[in-house]
């Protein structure tokens, strides 16, 4: 399991499987969310299977799907207030962790600025500086 630090609370992962969360827990985090739909690939495993895991190990767990590189508002809102509310630490995870740190960019919980975000993700290896214009000042 390969997770990247993006700040103090929360971490970027791609697919992470049910026998990782146990290290997770014991690392601190307190909070996973999933960010792929179910069935994206063959041998992913299936979000019920994640969500058992990550209860098992007293993990809160939510499950905020997006895809097609679209990024509704609904999704946003929602991954702020998993954010804004999680106790501890927040891991969230999709294919290779670059639709979670958007979703991160764009709820921007940190109240921080457009560049200020782009450099976070880019210290933690993304680009996200084509989200320029939709990250706002």
């Amino acid at each position: 399991m390969k997770l990247t630090q993006v700040s103090d609370t929360f971490a970027v992962s791609q697919q992470l499987e049910p026998g990782d969360l146990a290290e997770l827990a014991d690392g601190g985090f307190g909070t996973v969310i999933c960010n792929r739909p179910d069935g994206e690939e063959p041998n992913q495993p299936t979000v019920a299977s994640m969500r058992e895991a990550a209860e098992a190990v007293g993990l809160a767990f939510h499950h905020i799907p997006v895809s097609g590189g679209e990024f509704p508002q609904v999704a946003i809102k929602a991954f702020a207030t998993v954010r804004e509310e999680a106790d501890g630490k927040v891991l969230a995870f999709c294919r290779t962790g670059t639709r979670s740190i958007t979703l991160d960019a764009l709820a921007n919980v940190e109240n921080e600025t457009a560049d200020a975000r782009i450099e976070r993700a880019e210290r933690a290896g993304y680009d996200l500086s084509g989200l320029r214009d939709r990250l706002g000042e």
